[in-house]
This record gives C-alpha cells, structure tokens and sequence, in this order.
C-alpha cells in the first residue's frame, strides 16, 4: 500500500514536488495539499492527473502518512505540531525553524512520530554524521548568496542592512547557526542541517556574505575532526519563483520521500 503524503504550501518547492508525485513515484501518493488560497492551488492542480484533497494547514496530518512542510515560515509550527501529535512522518524543508524548537523532538519522541530533514541544498551530510560519531573539532559553513536573495531576511532588517545597494562582497553575518536561523530564517536550512548532522547549532559557526559576483547560492563546508578533513563547496542554482530557494531543493525532497520506500537505499 502507498504511502499518502501532504504537503504544505504549493510555491517554488513544493508545486514541484507535487508535480512530480503526480507524475508517478512508486510506493508514495500525493493525497493532500495545502496552500493559504485555495483557488489558486485548485488552478495549479487543475492538470493533475489525481487531484488531492486541499486542507488546513493541520487537516494535512489528518490524511497523510507523511507531511511535508514547503510553507512560508509562519506556517511552520502549526504544520509541524499537527503532524507530530498525529505520529506521522514530518518533512521540513524550512529545517532552520527546528533550531529555536527543539521541543517538537520531545513530542515525535512522545506521539511516536518521526522527524526526517532532506539533505536540500547541501551535499556531504552522511560524511558530517559518520565524522560527528567520533571527535570533532570544528564545523564552518561559509554561505554566498546574490544580495536579492537576502532581502528580508530579520537580521538585515533590525541591523538597517540594505542589501539591494552593496556592489561589492560583503560579509552580513558572523555568528553560531543558532542565531543565523532567527536571523535568516529563508536563507540557512543549509546551515542548520549541517548542525543537526553535526555538533549542534551552538558550535557550527555561520558566515553570510552579500555577493553580487556569484550568480548561485555557494555553500563552503569545512570540517576539522578525528577521523578527516572534510572541505566541500556547492553552488545552487536559484529557483526562478523565489531566488533564496535552490532548484536542487525540491528535488532533494523527492529523493527523501523516494528513500522511505525503496527496496535500495544509498546514504542519507
């Protein structure tokens, strides 16, 4: 029997991702989304071949074996703490939001439910885990992003940091991953990935820079540990909906919810 899935919000993630759910994924169903206008998501749907049910924002964890959050970030707890009191599978792509609520681990702990976050814009994950079972040194994510990319981020915002002026590189943010998620709540799932793999959000050190030179968001990971060095950098492409989304994300996804099905699974 197939998997259902829900997913929450219909923007540069997650109409992708349902998309390609319609299209066919074996062992996985697309059963509901969704979105705060529900007439525009009827008219997103309105080629599918199997339409989902559109519901509440909670009413997903109601119809779904696996909730998948792809919502603007004020939506991310009333998504998250539906599908967690209901026991489902619960996939955020915003992973950033879990850092200033690690409670809802105690409560998956508690209703049974499970906390999977995609790999999304960020590559050596499995070699940070294997690293972080043993001593680890230091984790540096060093994150350039065009300036458009940053604009509305809260820390910008307090700081009266106008990025859209800045014609050179310029570094925004340097601080732990903890404070750059409250500051940059749509530009460091990356970063707070990395930090859930590895030695927690206080000790992963985050740069932010404003680089008008770059046409991808670059991420630079550097790991000092016992068992290796790791240094990686990868550069996403922006999604043309929403420039601080890479397009690999929705993708990532997929190959999540792919993994919690195959008969095969390969790393993380």
């Amino acid at each position: 029997m197939a998997l259902k899935v829900g997913i929450a919000g219909l923007g540069a993630i997650g109409l992708h991702l349902a998309k390609a759910l319609d299209q066919g994924v074996e062992g996985l169903e697309l059963a509901a989304v969704a979105a705060r206008d529900h007439a525009k998501a009827a008219a997103n749907l309105a080629g599918f071949t199997r339409k989902p049910a559109i519901t509440s924002l909670a009413g997903l964890a109601d119809v779904a074996d696996i909730v998948v959050e792809a919502a603007p970030a004020a939506a991310f707890e009333e998504v998250a703490t539906a599908a967690i009191a209901k026991g489902r599978i619960f996939v955020p792509s915003s992973c950033g939001a879990l850092l200033p609520r690690m409670h809802l681990i105690e409560a998956a702990k508690r209703s049974g439910a499970r906390i999977i976050v995609p790999t999304g814009a960020l590559l050596g994950l499995d070699a940070v885990r294997a690293a972080a079972e043993g001593e680890v040194a230091s984790v540096t994510i060093e994150t350039r992003k065009p300036p458009r990319g940053l604009v509305g981020a809260p820390y910008l915002e307090k700081h009266k940091i106008d990025v859209t002026v800045i014609t050179t590189k310029a570094l925004v943010f340097k601080g732990n991953a903890f404070d750059a998620a409250q500051g940059f709540p749509a530009n460091v799932n990356v970063a707070a990935a990395l930090a859930l793999a590895g030695i927690g959000p206080e000790r992963t050190m985050v740069e932010i820079w404003a680089d008008p030179e770059v046409t991808r968001n670059t991420h630079t990971i550097r790991v000092e540990a016992a068992a290796a060095r790791l240094t990686m950098t990868i550069e996403n492409v922006p999604s043309e909906e929403n420039p601080r989304t890479g397009k690999i994300t929705p993708l990532s996804i997929l190959a999540c919810l792919r993994g919690l099905t195959s008969t095969l699974k390969v790393g993380s």
